[in-house]
């Protein structure tokens, strides 16, 4: 369910073989295009190395040079001195591969492309950015596909950040919500129709 919401291509079905678009993947091109223009340095997560592929295909077709770290990557250095030190304006980076151990301080934008379960090691991902040495602001974007799985997964690390918060700040008096079954059998209700 997840996959479909970044790019059809990527769902392993007939019925997906025969779409050719992903509002997604322009929307991430229609961001990335102009920022790469105004001279932005840009990292892109996403926790499906095939998903970072199809951004690399359309990186090349625009004719926007990229580095990429995965858990693939022999040679960590080489794309980090690139991005950090070179010319290259984007980042691609697999949530996992990325996530702690790097200081990305040449960066001014973090696209999250698809949500993680895990809002801690999310927030890790764009403190990559965010480092001793950073000298400007640095704007964060998370693409959520609405009224999809994404969307409710949003809500629910919403919800657990507020639980989150509330245990942590003992001696609030405020009511300590929890996470309900309820809550997690929204994820499996079937899609509205438009």
């Amino acid at each position: 369910m997840r996959q479909a919401c970044c790019d059809p291509t990527l769902v392993k079905l007939e019925q997906a073989s025969n779409i050719r678009e992903s509002a997604k993947l322009d929307l991430l091109m229609d961001l990335v295009q102009p920022m790469v223009e105004e001279g932005r340095k840009i990292l892109i997560f996403s926790q499906f190395t095939s998903m970072l592929s199809l951004i690399e295909n359309r990186l090349h077709n625009a004719s926007i040079p990229w580095v990429i770290l995965t858990g693939q990557t022999r040679d960590r250095k080489q794309p980090i001195e690139a991005f950090q030190h070179g010319d290259i304006p984007v980042f691609l980076i697999s949530l996992k591969a990325g996530g702690t151990g790097l200081n990305l301080t040449a960066a001014d934008t973090v696209i999250h492309y698809d949500p993680w379960w895990n809002p801690a090691a999310e927030d890790q991902a764009s403190d990559r950015a965010h480092r001793i040495g950073q000298d400007k602001p640095v704007f964060v974007y998370k693409l959520i596909t609405e009224g999809t799985v994404e969307e409710k997964i949003q809500a629910l690390k919403e919800k657990k950040k507020a639980i989150a918060d509330a245990i942590l700040s003992e001696g609030s008096g405020r009511q300590k919500p929890s996470i309900t079954a309820e809550d997690l059998s929204v994820l499996f209700e079937p899609l509205k129709q438009a």
